[in-house]
């Protein structure tokens, strides 16, 4: 396990270098120029000129990318073109609100599709089975947008329960945090709950038919022990893995169900920057995100280690 840790850790420095020069050279593929949008409807060629300057616009792209990189290095994601602020600041506020929403969404989409998932693997051809898998079809041909507007109707406009959008921070009221968010929430933590059943079964499967489980059974241990014990443990292998990567997905950005519930998070910070060319901010936000999707990684072949004993060495 020590050995393990410093070698991935060494693997991941490659990796998100090449990380950065696609975010770079990519991001230079967006149509249109980010001087002339700065430079208001005048198009100023003196102003243009001198907003090429200040942002290196007009440098050859390596060198423009090494100012990057090196400021970069030393915490420095730049300075958003648009609003004039800096983009570690501008992660650092809307970061949060997405952490929170993902987290939530995690909540339901494991609380729901793990147990699901073990339920219809062992009530195999049951209408147990049969439900299990109609919620997972449900969930995954359900679009996210229209789910959350069929909540807002039901439980914000007919019943008054909670409110139809907008954020307030936990730190403001935990309450009316918790009421803000758990819709969206939901919405996201239905679509993973689906796939997570979906996997989680039928890793279940596989696990409840192995040799060793018939060996625990032959043993007479309790049905509960053999299955969250024995099968359960050694089928999280896969589910690990879809989780990390679920998460990631969601701290980059739900864009649709964050625009549908008025929550400023990182979907609307990307999606601002990206229509009014605000390079700092999407080379910022982009990398952010692949660093995070890094990292979960990382920490999904850790937890391979502690569920399953014989991965340690």
């Amino acid at each position: 396990m020590l050995s393990f840790l410093p070698r991935r850790l060494l693997q991941l420095l490659p990796t998100l270098f090449l990380v950065s020069v696609l975010i770079f050279l990519l991001q230079q593929l967006l149509p249109g120029d980010p001087a002339l949008v700065m430079a208001g409807e005048e198009k100023d060629p003196a102003v243009i000129e001198q907003i090429r300057q200040q942002y290196r616009l007009d440098q050859p792209l390596p060198v423009q990318y090494a100012y990057w990189i090196g400021g970069v290095l030393q915490g420095d994601l730049g300075e958003s073109m648009r609003i004039k602020q800096p983009v570690s600041q501008l992660i650092a506020e809307k970061l949060p609100v997405t952490l929170q929403l993902a987290c939530m969404a995690m909540v339901f989409a494991l609380l729901i599709g793990i147990p699901a998932g073990v339920i219809s693997a062992v009530k195999k051809g049951t209408a147990w089975d049969t439900g299990a898998n109609v919620f997972a079809l449900w969930g995954l041909s359900t679009p996210n947008f229209w789910l959350g507007i069929l909540l807002i109707f039901l439980f914000s406009v007919k019943l008054g329960w909670l409110p139809a959008s907008g954020f307030v921070s936990p730190f403001e009221d935990l309450k009316q945090s918790l009421a803000t968010t758990v819709m969206p929430a939901f919405v996201l933590g239905n679509a993973i709950a689906a796939v997570l059943m979906r996997h989680t079964r039928s890793a279940m499967l596989q696990a409840l038919s192995a040799d060793y489980v018939r060996t625990a059974r032959a043993k007479g241990l309790r049905a509960p022990v053999v299955v969250l014990r024995h099968a359960l443990r050694n089928a999280l292998t896969p589910v690990i893995t879809l989780g990390a990567l679920e998460f990631g997905t969601l701290l980059s950005g739900a864009v649709l169900t964050e625009q549908v519930f008025s929550i400023p998070g990182f979907g609307k910070l990307i999606v601002d920057a990206v229509f009014n060319r605000d390079y700092a901010v999407v080379q910022g936000v982009v990398l952010v995100t692949a660093t995070v999707y890094v990292s979960l990684n990382l920490l999904a072949d850790v937890l391979y280690v502690l569920v399953n004993p014989r991965l340690r060495g």
